[in-house]
């Protein structure tokens, strides 16, 4: 592999030379604000002992129906009780959209960092923390209704149960934001892909869908896709989309 500077250099030169960047991001985009990821050996699924079932059947709809207090107890303790910050990559990429050269950020993470950083144009495959609604009359509500519940269950003014806005286990990812998503892919110039293994299907299966020629990898470990990059970076995504924006 080549040289650090030599790979950013590149990446520059790519970024610079493209007007509709599309970014693929994964949990490995904020665990460089110290949010947990899923499957590494510290994250979330390996971390819950206590709970007496696997987390994706508490991350599941039908658990969230019948055990609504465990679920809320579970989902505060890893989603609700941190008020983690912008790092780094989401800055870069606010950056990116700024100057208009970032056409969408298409992410699988739903801790809402990317607008938080300045994103606008973001498109979240898997819903968000951020809201939330009554399964009783619809009323919409912020995160800080939740968060203030303590793992407890939050309600409605009308007393119905509040759902966060997440793709639970069981449900179907949002048509209209997955058809966003494809759109955007297919007319990019550019796809930059940071944080993610790449398995975790249908969200996986988006980069099918770019017809262009330049690719570029920032992930830990090797992906199906990088036979396809142009360029790969194993590197912490923060320190490479810094180091690569910077001054622009």
């Amino acid at each position: 592999m080549e040289d650090f500077d030599k790979r950013i250099a590149k990446l520059r030169e790519m970024i610079e030379s493209s007007q509709r960047i599309v970014f693929f991001g994964g949990a490995g985009v904020s665990t460089e604000s110290g949010v947990k990821d899923y499957r590494s050996e510290d994250g979330i699924y390996n971390a819950v002992k206590d709970y007496g079932v696997p987390p994706e059947k508490i991350l599941s709809r039908s658990f969230f129906k019948a055990h609504t207090d465990v679920f809320y107890d579970f989902y505060y303790k890893y989603f609700l009780s941190a008020s983690p910050k912008p790092n780094a990559a989401h800055l870069a990429l606010a950056k990116l959209e700024q100057i208009g050269k970032l056409e969408a950020v298409i992410t699988q993470n739903i801790d809402g960092l990317h607008q938080a950083a300045g994103s606008r144009k973001v498109l979240e495959l898997h819903g968000t923390t951020s809201s939330y609604h009554c399964v009783k009359c619809g009323a919409c509500y912020g995160r800080e209704t939740a968060a203030a519940a303590k793992g407890k269950i939050p309600r409605c003014t009308c007393g119905g149960v509040l759902k966060p806005d997440v793709v639970l286990y069981e449900e179907p990812l949002g048509q209209a934001t997955l058809q966003a998503a494809v759109n955007a892919v297919v007319g990019s110039d550019l796809m930059i892909v940071g944080g993610t293994s790449l398995t975790v299907y249908p969200a996986a299966g988006l980069l099918r869908y770019f017809e262009g020629d330049n690719i570029v990898l920032i992930n830990r470990t090797e992906t199906p896709w990088d036979g396809s990059a142009k360029l790969i970076f194993r590197e912490k995504i923060g320190e490479v989309l810094k180091s690569a924006t910077e001054n622009m």
